[in-house]
């Protein structure tokens, strides 16, 4: 049988066989890395895109807290207003009642009696004075009674002032201020119409 030496052959062929093998794995790799290039890119994209997404949101919500703060500013404003309007309104309907408490008062005090103090807390009037007689301060409680503009006149002390003459007596009481029926800021009201 002939010899044939096939030896150089496929020496040959398995160094073609192994450069294309390198061939197609540097074409691989290249392909591998422009397609993770690619993909990194996009990622990347993605993330600035959202990121200015995140930039703009944050810039309109520091925006909208800031007219919330406004908002916030104006209706305290406006509460405070709507207070201020409210008393000035109460103080306008019962600016006439001081008076008729005090024209009440004059006509309430009889006769030997005068007031040395007047205070007032509140709803509570207290007074201080001297009366000619024990009759002359229990017609001032009656009279303060009787007015639609005092209730419940309270005797704190009566004592004997030798020194206002005869039978001169200090007294302290105390007596409640009302608003009478058909007076006030209602009525003011009503009558404006």
């Amino acid at each position: 049988m002939a010899n044939i030496n096939l030896l150089p052959w496929r020496v040959t062929y398995r160094e073609n066989k192994k450069k294309q093998f390198i061939a197609i794995m540097l074409i691989v790799l290249a392909l591998a890395g422009a397609v993770a290039f690619m993909w990194i890119s996009q990622a990347n994209g993605r993330v600035d895109h959202q990121r200015e997404r995140n930039q703009m949101l944050e810039r309109e919500i520091a925006e909208l807290d800031k007219k919330v703060a406004e908002i916030k500013q104006l209706q305290q404003k406006r509460e405070e207003l709507l207070e201020l309007m409210e008393l000035i309104r109460n103080l306008e309907g019962t600016r006439s009642v001081i008076v008729h408490h005090f024209d009440d008062l004059v006509r309430a005090i009889p006769d030997g009696v005068y007031l040395t103090s007047l205070e007032r807390e509140g709803e509570l009037m207290s007074m201080q004075g001297m009366a000619e007689s024990n009759n002359r301060v229990s017609s001032f409680m009656r009279n303060l009674d009787a007015s639609p503009w005092y209730s419940e006149p309270n005797l704190s002390s009566v004592e004997v002032a030798p020194e206002a003459g005869g039978q001169a007596n200090a007294f302290a009481m105390t007596v409640k201020t009302v608003v009478a029926k058909g007076a006030g800021p209602d009525a003011d009201e009503q009558e404006a119409q």
